[in-house]
């Protein structure tokens, strides 16, 4: 069984390794929330050779359980999966008052539920088939 969470690495260049928080803000953690698993292991391998750290769940139930614990620097969450969808889970994450940038990824762009999505806080709306520089782009702009 894979590890859900996976740290990339941490040059001397990039962090200051006697300061935790230094090395927080310069690997990002990100959430990853997506139903299809071969999804969520081509974001994970993405992110993870970008240097990020990432933790990825397979539905919006376990993602809000985990978020209770650890803050995640930023959210990538597919807008269409069966129970929990990433509007629920954007919606649930507005209604408790806790702050996550969050990025939503769909395959079916409509203007109407972009306008839904960014009215919950998404701060990014992405199109599936992804683009692997676009995506990074948001992370960054978010994080």
């Amino acid at each position: 069984m894979e590890p859900l969470l996976d740290q990339g690495p941490i040059s001397p260049a990039h962090a200051d390794r006697s300061n935790p928080e230094s090395m927080a803000i310069d690997h990002p953690l990100v959430f990853v929330v997506d139903d299809e698993e071969s999804v969520r292991k081509a974001l994970r391998r993405l992110l993870v050779a970008s240097g990020l750290k990432v933790q990825i769940f397979a539905n919006g139930a376990d993602f809000l359980n985990a978020v209770s614990t650890q803050h995640p620097d930023c959210l990538v969450v597919d807008l269409h999966m069966p129970g929990l969808s990433g509007f629920d889970v954007l919606r649930h994450l507005m209604l408790t008052g806790m702050r996550v940038p969050a990025i939503i990824v769909t395959a079916h762009d409509e203007p109407e539920t972009r306008a839904q999505c960014e009215s919950v806080g998404a701060r990014r709306y992405l199109c599936k088939p992804l683009d692997a520089n676009v995506l990074l782009d948001a992370i960054r702009e978010v994080t």
